[in-house]
């Protein structure tokens, strides 16, 4: 087919819409949004691909993931051939292609993308993943030979998943400890299931185990277990892969009150707890009838989407800036609106008032305006004097970032971090200050992306493979 259509010709093609749910019915559910391309779809928008370019999406994506060849693969309609084209680089691409800002990352430099929309390298991406694993034709990637080393992977987020897959692809032995009764991470705690249904993490992770990655679940290492503790059973090196999973709040009065949560607890109770589902789950989640959601990132609009699936009176996202510095994916947004939320930017709480049994029942707001850009080039929004007023509210969703929780840091002497508790590495490979240990993904920069992360640990388990081989295993790491 290649060979029949110009490149002149391949951009006169539109490019391709993603059919959905409606909203009116997708906000009664939490099953997927999105609902895929069919196979002529994604051949079309496979022809939208320029033959001979020079092909600048490649270095746009964090994995470095051959683009042009996995989407040359769908054209020619080698739909298997694309999904293990992907999985040469990336062994989570159903996952990614469903959650990554591909419109910041490889879409942003893609070249088509210079005279109209870029081709939607993340739909099809998604498309050939679901493909192999909806033909069960799912291929458990080769293995090398036994090293003898053994590896500890702390955290089963997209870091750990992808550092696990390509150190068991090394040869080397590897054990997953999850702090949760699930591995996932953020996968399964912090995104909802209508962007990232569970049986597609489930499908990823059993490869893993095919792999023949041990996972174990219920260890907080820092509790149950040290990173010392790891290296005194035997691993001869630790992936750290924890991510930034402790809530930001706004040190504000009444931040402390009944029925507010952070969205990270609220998000976990929901996705994870599956307390959308109560009492058949015994884990509910408390919700009144005005939820208001503090916030605008992709978390918010997390928070907020699926607040509006519990059916309150109304859903309400207070951002202190304006629409246009709002952090989140502008789809996000949009979904959201089309979903019923309701947005009050350049508004900001300073106070929560609650009733005699200690429950929030309104906010006390302030509205703001936009001052001189910040050291994020984001205009700096300043209060508005005498502008206070009250919101009636009787749920709050503190969405306002995540930093590191310090039980690595507090636990591991020896092991340097940054002010904000943040393990510092050397970027080029991931090592970190304590020999034979490794750090990949939000613990190292704080709140990042998931293919960000993902490509971290894959420079971290090729300096790890690098360090265990040069070394015979009695001179490897020792407890300090």
């Amino acid at each position: 087919m290649s060979g029949t259509i110009s490149n002149k010709e391949r951009m006169q093609i539109p490019l391709q819409d993603m059919p959905e749910q409606e909203p009116e019915a997708r906000v009664n559910n939490f099953a997927e949004v999105p609902l895929g391309f069919e196979e002529a779809v994604a051949l079309t928008e496979s022809m939208r691909c320029l033959d001979n370019c020079k092909a600048p999406c490649i270095k746009g994506c964090p994995v470095g993931i051959d683009i042009p060849a996995f989407i040359k693969k769908i054209e020619e309609r080698d739909f298997i051939g694309a999904a293990r084209t992907l999985k040469k680089y990336n062994l989570l691409p159903a996952i990614c292609g469903r959650v990554c800002p591909q419109q910041e990352q490889c879409e942003l430099v893609c070249v088509i993308g210079k005279k109209g929309p870029s081709v939607g390298i993340g739909r099809l991406e998604r498309f050939a993943a679901d493909y192999e694993r909806m033909s069960g034709l799912v291929e458990v990637p080769e293995v090398a030979p036994s090293t003898g080393r053994r590896v500890a992977v702390v955290g089963s987020g997209p870091a750990g998943l992808t550092g696990a897959s390509e150190l068991a692809r090394l040869g080397h032995k590897v054990t997953i400890f999850e702090a949760l009764h699930r591995p996932g991470g953020v996968l399964v705690y912090g995104i909802p299931r209508f962007r990232l249904p569970i049986d597609v993490i489930d499908t990823e992770i059993d490869m893993l185990k095919k792999m023949g990655v041990e996972i174990v679940c219920n260890a907080v290492i820092g509790k149950t277990l040290t990173i010392d503790d790891l290296f005194a059973e035997g691993y001869d090196a630790v992936l750290v892969g924890t991510g930034a999973g402790l809530p930001y709040f706004m040190g504000i009065p009444g931040e402390n009150m009944c029925g507010v949560y952070s969205a990270n607890e609220f998000l976990t109770r929901v996705n994870l707890m599956r307390a959308d589902l109560f009492p058949d789950s015994l884990t509910p989640v408390f919700f009144g009838k005005r939820i208001a959601v503090i916030g605008a990132g992709d978390t918010a609009m997390d928070a907020a989407r699926t607040s509006a699936r519990l059916h309150p009176e109304s859903v309400t996202v207070f951002y202190r800036r304006s629409r246009e510095e709002a952090p989140c994916l502008p789809r996000e947004m949009e979904h959201a609106e089309e979903e019923g939320v309701h947005f009050k930017f350049l508004t900001n709480p300073v106070k929560f008032i609650g009733d005699d049994n200690y429950f929030v029942k309104a906010m006390e707001c302030v509205k703001m305006e936009l001052g001189e850009p910040d050291a994020s080039g984001r205009r700096s929004p300043k209060e508005i004097p005498g502008s206070n007023y009250i919101e009636e509210v009787d749920t709050v969703i503190m969405a306002l970032g995540f930093g590191v929780n310090p039980i690595i840091k507090d636990t591991t002497p020896g092991l340097e971090t940054n002010k904000k508790g943040i393990i510092v590495v050397d970027s080029a490979t991931g090592k970190t200050s304590r020999d034979g240990v490794y750090a990949a993904g939000d613990i190292i920069t704080g709140g990042a992306t998931v293919i960000k992360a993902m490509g971290q640990a894959k420079v971290a388990s090729k300096a790890m493979h690098e360090y265990l081989m040069s070394k015979e295993p009695a001179l490897l790491h020792s407890p300090a």
